[in-house]
């Protein structure tokens, strides 16, 4: 799953997220409210900004339109946008409105009040022209476009229905996250992508079984003459009606619900990205459902990686876990990002590797005798290249690709990923595994790493072979029968 190549011309409703933190210790003596007292801030990117959040954090590009003012609370989005290399150079400096921003004073890990500065007069038709030119001049960069509307007037009719022409002309796919429970503004979006609420607003009835969300989601499709749509329901999972094909319902793992911030735009970002990367519909809909499973299991407006994601695709559901979706085979840089996270959750991670060729019990007692001794277990397996050095031209027998998938398969490996060199060093170094294993061959060798898991704490284990077999073994074996 790669979407670096992938750019998302997001355009909608941009805003400033605050998080004003402090304690409350008393109530004020001028009226019976708490004082908070602050003690820290963090500001993120809202609205729109956080679908090229998520974009940028599984591994796109972005360009963001939308409206900012002539303000301070502009300048902290221009910044925000460029420490996470966003293109911002299309949104519109507005000189009638303010930027909008949200300031919500937390204590205790609580709101106490949510403060909104914001202007919802109608847009002036300076700022209409402005944002139609924007969309004119970067169309052509993007592999697919998200409308992001938050009902704070950028997504104007006008707007949509350029957009829409526009992207037909290109043909570029539209997903729209929307707002309006007039469906017949989207016409001809690839994915219109409702929650309950606004799914209920539009068909003007509320959705309370599968049938009634079925029967929806085919009205809001005639309403938009597009592709599909797309209704979120939050721990019930997700219904998919595409044209032309059976509606399709998609449960959502069993899971603490921490804060549901942002799960819409985590949800059509990833939807996005998978569609522009050349899935169907319903394998992106099946990883935009992993990536809402992620982020709402974190506090505030949150994202997600790819290795998350990953991760959260195989706990669903391991049995139909598609290769064409998740690959069995990381890249390192996936990978570490999911060892990061094992280590924040106080996992302990373990590492062992090796050709495993032709997969023999003497592997898989090692494999078991390596997870008793940790909590997730990466296995590393050489390349074919690496092989042929090692092994001679023979060899190997299955290629990368064959061996990470029975490796992948077996229950006592939680990762794969491989390594072109002769030892795993730099894998090693990259991961910083707590748990080391290697066979009791080892015993008075060198064992490749073990300083760099010495040196932070971890330990290396030699445990026990089965005796009797080997790869090498078996393959005389076969060459003399």
């Amino acid at each position: 799953m790669d979407f670096s190549k992938i750019t998302i011309l997001c355009i909608g409703d941009v805003m400033l997220d605050r998080f004003i933190y402090g304690n409350v210790q008393r109530i004020s003596p001028e009226a019976p409210v708490p004082v908070l007292q602050l003690n820290n801030k963090k500001e993120m990117l809202g609205g729109a900004g956080n679908v090229t959040n998520n974009i940028l954090s599984l591994g796109g590009k972005a360009i963001l339109i939308g409206l900012i003012g002539q303000d301070e609370y502009a300048g902290n989005i221009k910044r925000l946008t460029n420490e996470k290399n966003i293109t911002d150079h299309y949104l519109v400096k507005s000189q009638y409105r303010p930027t909008i921003c949200k300031s919500r004073f937390i204590a205790a890990n609580q709101q106490v009040i949510r403060a909104d500065e914001e202007s919802l007069i109608p847009l002036h038709h300076e700022e209409i022209a402005q944002l139609l030119n924007s969309i004119d001049q970067t169309i052509s960069q993007a592999d697919a476009i998200i409308i992001s509307d938050y009902g704070k007037g950028v997504c104007h009719p006008i707007v949509i229905k350029h957009t829409m022409e526009q992207a037909k002309q290109h043909q570029i796919p539209v997903f729209v996250d929307p707002k309006s429970s007039d469906f017949s503004l989207y016409q001809y979006a690839t994915c219109v992508t409702p929650n309950t609420k606004e799914a209920s607003a539009a068909a003007q009835y509320i959705l309370e079984n599968d049938e009634d969300f079925e029967q929806a989601g085919e009205a809001l499709l005639n309403a938009t003459q597009g592709q599909a749509i797309l209704i979120t329901r939050s721990e019930k999972g997700m219904t998919l009606v595409e044209r032309g094909k059976p509606v399709t319902t998609i449960p959502s793992r069993a899971r603490e619900v921490f804060d549901v911030s942002g799960a819409g735009d985590t949800v059509i970002a990833t939807l996005t990205l998978g569609y522009a990367a050349g899935y169907s519909l319903s394998e992106a809909v099946h990883i935009a459902n992993a990536a809402a499973g992620v982020v709402v299991a974190k506090a505030g407006t949150s994202t997600t990686s790819i290795a998350e994601v990953l991760n959260e695709l195989k706990a669903q559901d391991p049995r139909s876990f598609s290769e064409t979706i998740a690959p069995t085979l990381l890249h390192p840089d996936q990978l570490l990002e999911q060892v990061k996270l094992w280590k924040k959750q106080n996992l302990v991670v373990g590492f062992t590797n090796g050709c495993f060729d032709i997969i023999h019990p003497g592997h898989i007692a090692l494999l078991k005798n390596a997870r008793t001794q940790c909590d997730r277990l990466i296995v590393a397996l050489n390349t074919d290249r690496s092989i042929k050095a090692l092994k001679g031209e023979q060899r190997p027998i299955n290629n990368l690709i064959s061996r990470s998938q029975v490796m992948a398969a077996i229950r006592y490996v939680d990762a794969v990923v491989a390594f072109d060199e002769d030892t795993p060093f730099n894998l090693i170094h990259l991961f910083k595994p707590d748990i080391l294993v290697k066979g009791a061959d080892y015993y008075n060798k060198e064992v490749v790493g073990r300083d760099i898991v010495e040196q932070n704490g971890g330990k290396v284990i030699l445990a026990d072979l089965q005796e009797g077999f080997s790869t090498t073994n078996i393959i005389d074996k076969i060459a003399g029968s």
